[in-house]
């Protein structure tokens, strides 16, 4: 399995270039965002839910991730996870059943955080957007899927969004083997991206299995002599 992450500022294009890298694939290809494993709590007040930072790094269960990937990995199903923006919870479907693709896409803010991820990636994709065009995408976003009002957005902003990207997220750049300028609809990224990822997929799938070494035989001293 070959695993990709794509990492960048709310609003820069991840979901988008996710999607349009799977769609230009001809082998089976599976994306997980990062939103999917928000820590849960189910147990705090809803007033009280809504003032947590949904933008820090600690915020996700990045053991939960791993351990699905992992899953994958070794060839095993994962149940699949999901997330209610509008009340701020967990949307987990465990019924239905995510199996192993020949590539896997991760796709998150803080996608480049936990290096026990990065190890695994064959590639890690930066999206490198102007902040102002990623926060005029997030208003857009956010109010018509999320249902959240320009004020909401605008204090989430200035309070998490902004202060984060510049301790985290910009820096985030450091560790990728590709930038993606101008976000997720880059033609001519999304062909380089698909050539690598189609070569590799390719060469797993025509690898020859290792060959075993040898067995070697036991000195001569130490054979029992025949009866």
């Amino acid at each position: 399995m070959i695993i990709v992450g794509i990492c960048g500022a709310s609003g820069s294009g991840k979901s988008t270039l996710a999607r349009r890298i799977k769609d230009s694939l001809a082998c089976s290809c599976t994306i997980i965002g990062q939103d999917c494993y928000y820590r849960n709590f189910p147990d705090m007040p809803f007033s009280e839910r809504i003032k947590l930072n949904y933008d820090e790094p600690e915020i996700f269960d990045f053991d939960e991730l791993l351990r699905d990937i992992e899953q994958l990995e070794s060839g095993q199903p994962i149940t699949t996870k999901g997330y209610d923006y509008v009340n701020y919870l967990r949307a987990d479907t465990p019924e239905v059943l995510i199996p192993p693709p020949e590539v896997l896409v991760l796709e998150g803010i803080h996608m480049f955080y936990d290096k026990r991820l990065c190890e695994r990636m064959a590639l890690k994709v930066y999206l490198h957007v102007d902040v102002d065009v990623c926060l005029l995408r997030r208003i857009k976003r956010d109010i018509k899927a999320r249902g959240r009002s320009i004020d909401n957005i605008a204090e989430q902003y200035m309070e998490t969004v902004k202060p984060v990207y510049e301790k985290y997220i910009a820096n985030y750049i450091n560790d990728a083997d590709f930038a993606v300028m101008r976000g997720g609809k880059n033609k001519m990224a999304i062909d380089a991206i698909s050539a690598y990822l189609t070569t590799k997929v390719l060469a797993e799938r025509f690898e020859e299995p290792e060959q075993r070494p040898a067995e070697t035989p036991p000195p001569l001293d130490e054979l029992e002599p025949e009866e």
